[in-house]
């Protein structure tokens, strides 16, 4: 099956601030709609509905690790939460899964049977969900990979209907003021060092080689559900004239999402902006 369908991309903000976010992207042209709270509490979301049926996670952690009493079950859960070190900012994406926890289909599987590692790209399928803030329960499933930087994708399949979790249906859900109509690119940052194994590694992932590869950059096109363009993701080696480029690979201690793109329709916004936390590009 193919891997590379965009569902969503993920952005972090400090602990209880999802409203706060919300308001700040309301102010950048966005439409924010309320998303709820995951299955254990620990985080909660709101949600930006794009055109083509990708969306944007505005999460963050509901409560910072002291909140929780020193080693209680919660504590030990908040601490080992794959983002709990994450700086604020773009930290992940995820494609489209299928749902499936065992057989033959599990996302996990395909995708480890590409690799030709030693070690597996990808742990075994795990079952998560949200409530809505209207009280909805959601369900799905997850494959992730091994690495936790956000340079490969998460998986998310549906287990209840993919229309509760990103209701594209009501159409002013996707409209943005400032234009926003698709996602336009993923751009990650990675050092000379970590290029070709995340070039790979990639390649497995998403089932496809780069369109384009040359020293220091690689792309593959992605796909989504209602495509009005094709989204490229993009691996590139921090440009040298680039100090805020070259900074990030320094200050991120590794390879991560450095900016995201949008296409943007007549009338939209022109240039780059920062979310604060991440870096925002308008395409036209």
């Amino acid at each position: 099956m193919a891997t590379s369908t965009l569902d969503h991309i993920v952005h972090l903000t400090p602990p209880g601030t999802v409203h706060e976010t919300s308001e700040q992207w309301r102010r950048l042209g966005f439409n924010v709609i309320d998303g709820g709270v995951h299955t254990g509490g620990l985080t909660a979301n709101s949600l930006v509905i794009i055109e083509d049926h990708t969306y944007l996670e505005l999460i963050a952690f509901t409560q910072p690790p002291e909140a929780y009493p020193p080693g209680s079950p919660s504590r030990r859960a908040r601490e080992a939460h794959k983002w709990a070190k994450r700086a604020p900012g773009w930290i992940d994406y995820a494609c489209l899964g299928n749902g499936a926890v065992e057989g033959s289909r599990r996302i996990s599987d395909i995708i480890n049977a590409r690799w030709n590692g030693t070690a597996p790209l990808y742990h075994k399928e795990v079952s998560g969900g949200r409530t809505r803030a209207d009280g909805v329960v959601l369900e799905w499933v997850i494959s992730a990979p091994e690495r936790e930087d956000g340079v490969l994708p998460f998986f998310c399949g549906d287990v209840t209907d993919r229309r509760l979790r990103v209701p594209t249906q009501q159409a002013s859900n996707t409209r943005h003021p400032c234009g926003a109509r698709g996602v336009a690119h993923i751009r990650i940052i990675a050092s000379e060092a970590d290029f070709a194994l995340a070039c790979d590694e990639l390649s497995a992932a998403l089932g496809a080689l780069p369109f384009e590869r040359a020293t220091g950059k690689a792309q593959w096109h992605l796909s989504t559900l209602n495509g009005l363009r094709s989204p490229t993701l993009v691996l590139a080696t921090p440009r040298p004239a680039d100090q805020d480029e070259v900074q990030f690979v320094a200050g991120n201690l590794g390879p991560g999402i450095y900016e995201v793109g949008f296409w943007v329709g007549e009338g939209g916004e022109e240039g780059s902006v920062m979310s604060p936390f991440g870096k925002i590009v308008w395409v036209k």
